[in-house]
């Protein structure tokens, strides 16, 4: 009997490892979805954050090296739209090494691009000055729902 329990743990463990994974990427993708739509979001209703987008034509990917997720961000003629496929010719491409880094990345108080970089935990596809527009006004974004709470 203890075989057999041993038998069936050495082969669910495996499975039960396959399934996490995978649950691990799809709430990545969703999570990292509703961010952007919540950005996206305030760039409608606020006027003072929607200057970050005015006069401003960018497009980002973010994905997995591994292809487990993908989201798009484009700003055009100062709107924002998010997307689950692929585009074309994007200004950058953030790839994350994986969901864990991603969820890193984005839940860090103070994201540090040039460390990511450097742990690997993120490689870059365009141009870096992409990137850092992002991240301020994410910033921004996270500055005004501290304002808002407090």
């Amino acid at each position: 009997m203890l075989e057999e329990i041993a038998n069936w743990s050495h082969k669910a463990k495996p499975a039960m490892e396959k399934l996490l994974t995978g649950l691990e990427s799809e709430f990545t993708e969703e999570i990292l979805e509703a961010l952007l739509e919540g950005m996206s979001l305030v760039f409608l209703i606020s006027s003072s954050y929607r200057k970050n987008i005015e006069n401003f034509n960018g497009s980002y990917l973010f994905r997995g090296r591994d292809n487990s997720f993908q989201v798009a961000a484009v700003f055009h003629n100062g709107k924002m739209t998010v997307d689950k496929k692929m585009i074309d010719n994007p200004n950058i491409t953030i790839f994350f090494k994986n969901p864990a880094a991603l969820r890193n990345f984005i839940f860090s108080p103070k994201p540090d691009i040039l460390n990511a970089i450097l742990r690997q935990d993120v490689t870059l596809d365009g141009n870096l000055n992409y990137l850092y527009k992002f991240a301020y006004m994410a910033n921004h974004l996270k500055i005004m729902a501290q304002e808002l709470i407090a």
